[in-house]
C-alpha cells in the first residue's frame, strides 16, 4: 500500500513506537511453533521502539542472523516506522538481500518474496497478530493462536482500513423502481441485478462503491453481495452452509488484491472469490458457500426486465457522494493497481473486464470485448457445457446446454437450438416452448488482473 495513505492513518490509530516494546498481546493457547535457529518476536517489535538506538540495535541484531523470510517482516515493519533512519536502514536491508535497488516503490520486494518464496518466521502469524493489532484489536482475533491457513501469509496484505471500515449495509432500505429512477438513477447507470424465486434487486455500482458488501434477504434466504472494487468483482453468496448462518464483514485485509471476508462467529478469513474460508478455525472444515447468479447490467436494461424490481435507496445512514463514478474514479480510470500481486498476464490490460466462471474447480476467464462481438459463445469448464448470452447492454448470462447447440433466435433473448426449437432466456433459466429448461449458471464480471492473480491457470478466451 502506498505509504502517504499510513501517514494519513497511523497518527491516530497508532503509537506503535510506545507499546511496541511493551509486553506481547495475550495469544491463545496453542503451543508456539520452535524458534529453531530465527530471532526471537521481540527484536523486531524493537524496530518500532521510541529510541532510535535501540531500534538501530534491533535492526543491527536482524542484519548478523539474517534470513530471506525476514524480509516480508521487515516490509511490514516499513509501513508502519516513524524514523527516517530506521526506514532507511530496513530499505537498505531489503535491497541487499533481494538485490533491487529502492525505487520509491516497495512492490517489488513482494514480487521478490512472492517469487523466491523463502518461507516464513514460524511465528510470523502471532507477529501480524501483534504489529496489526494496534491498528485494530480485531485484527488481532485473524492471527492468533496460529491459525490453520489454506494461503501463503506473506500474500495477506493490509488494505489500509479497519475491519468494517468500509462499512456494510445490512437489511438495507429499497425503493420501487419509479422511485429509484426519479430520485437517483439513470438509465445507463450500472446495477448489479439479482433475481431470486421471482424476487428482483438492483443494486446499484455506485453505492456499492462505497461500502463493498450488502447482507439482505431476498425470498426468505439471506444472501451476502461481496462488491471487491479493486478486482472489479461482484459475487453474490446464499450465506447459510447446512443450516449455519455465516455473518460475513469486511475483514480490511487483502489476498492477491481481492478482499478477504470474516465471519463474526469464529473471525476466520475468507476468500471473496471462492467464498470460502482460508485462515482460521473454519479453514480446515470443507465449507463453501453456495455462489447464486449476478448480473451486471445498466439500470434502465433491468427496469426494462423487471418493472416490480426494488432498488437500494440512497438513505444508507453513511454520508457518501453516490453520484455515478464518485467512489474510486481515479483507480477505475488507469490501468494502475493500488496493491502488488504476484503475476500479471499481459494478454489483456489489467483492468479489461472479463466474465469469470469456475466449475469443477476449472477457472475460464472470458473477455468481455469478445461476448459483445460474439452474443451466443458455447465452451465447456470441467464436465460442464455451457452457452453465454449476452444482450444489447453488454450484460452476460451463462446457462447450462446438456449438450445441445445453440444459435441466435429472432429476439434479443432468445436462442434456437440445432432441431429449430426455440428458447428463451430468463433470469432462471433457458426454457424451450416445450416446456423444457436449462438453469442457469452463476459467473461474475472480474478485471482480468484480479482474475489472473487468483487462479493463474486460467484459461482464456478472448
Amino acid at each position: 500500500m502506498p505509504k502517504f495513505l499510513l501517514s494519513i492513518i497511523l497518527p491516530v490509530l497508532l503509537s506503535l513506537g510506545a507499546c511496541a516494546v511493551q509486553s506481547p498481546t495475550q495469544l491463545a493457547a496453542n503451543d508456539p511453533p520452535p524458534l529453531g535457529d530465527h530471532l526471537p518476536l521481540a527484536v523486531f517489535y524493537e524496530l518500532m521502539a521510541d529510541d532510535e538506538d535501540v531500534a538501530a540495535a534491533a535492526l543491527e541484531r536482524i542484519d548478523e542472523n539474517w534470513k530471506d523470510a525476514y524480509a516480508v517482516m521487515l516490509l511490514d515493519m516499513i509501513y508502519f516506522s516513524t524514523s527516517d533512519r530506521i526506514d532507511a536502514s530496513m530499505t537498505r536491508a531489503l535491497e541487499r538481500a533481494s538485490g533491487i535497488p529502492f525505487n520509491g516503490d516497495y512492490d517489488p520486494y513482494y514480487r521478490w518474496i512472492w517469487s523466491e518464496n523463502p518461507g516464513l518466521h514460524p511465528r510470523y502469524s502471532a507477529f501480524m497478530a501483534r504489529v496489526y493489532g494496534e491498528i485494530d484489536r480485531g485484527f488481532t482475533e485473524y492471527f492468533d493462536g496460529y491459525p490453520t491457513t489454506l494461503i501463503r501469509l506473506d500474500e495477506v496484505l493490509w488494505g489500509g482500513v479497519n475491519r468494517d471500515g468500509i462499512p456494510p449495509l445490512s437489511s438495507p432500505k429499497m425503493v420501487r423502481a419509479d422511485s429509484a429512477g426519479a430520485l437517483y438513477l439513470d438509465d445507463d447507470d450500472s446495477v448489479f441485478g439479482v433475481f431470486i424465486d421471482g424476487e428482483a434487486r438492483a443494486y446499484p455500482k455506485r453505492i456499492l462503491a462505497w461500502h463493498e458488501m450488502v447482507k439482505d434477504e431476498i425470498a426468505g434466504r439471506r444472501l451476502t453481495g461481496v462488491y471487491c472494487t479493486l478486482c472489479g468483482a461482484m459475487i453474490l453468496y446464499d450465506s447459510t452452509i447446512d443450516g449455519t448462518y455465516h455473518e460475513l464483514g469486511t475483514s480490511g485485509f487483502l489476498y492477491r488484491s481481492n478482499k478477504l471476508m470474516y465471519d463474526q462467529g469464529t473471525q476466520s478469513l475468507w476468500s471473496t472469490l471462492t467464498g470460502e474460508p482460508a485462515i482460521g478455525p473454519l479453514a480446515d472444515q470443507g465449507l463453501q458457500l453456495q455462489t447464486l447468479p449476478v448480473v451486471t447490467t445498466t439500470w434502465g436494461e433491468w427496469r426494462s426486465r423487471h418493472p416490480d424490481t426494488l432498488a437500494l435507496s440512497l438513505e444508507t445512514g453513511r454520508e457518501r457522494d453516490y453520484s455515478e463514478g464518485a467512489a474510486y474514479r481515479d483507480y477505475f480510470a488507469t490501468d494502475q493497481l493500488m496493491f502488488a500481486v504476484p503475476k500479471l498476464d499481459r494478454r489483456l490490460k489489467n483492468k479489461d473486464e472479463v466474465l469469470a466462471l469456475r466449475y469443477e474447480g476449472e477457472p475460464l476467464a472470458i473477455s468481455a470485448a469478445y461476448l459483445a462481438r460474439n452474443p451466443v459463445h458455447q465452451d465447456r469448464a470441467g464436465s460442464t457445457d455451457f452457452v453465454v448470452l449476452t444482450d444489447t447492454s453488454g450484460a452476460n448470462r451463462v446457462y447450462e446446454t446438456a449438450g445441445q447447440r445453440f444459435a441466435p433466435g429472432d429476439g434479443p433473448d432468445t436462442v434456437v437450438d440445432g432441431e429449430g426449437g426455440r428458447w428463451q432466456a430468463t433470469e432462471s433459466a433457458l426454457v424451450a416452448a416445450d416446456g423444457r429448461s436449462l438453469r442457469r449458471l452463476p459467473a461474475h464480471r472480474s478485471f482480468w488482473f484480479g482474475w489472473y492473480a487468483q487462479y493463474p491457470q486460467t484459461r482464456l478466451v478472448q
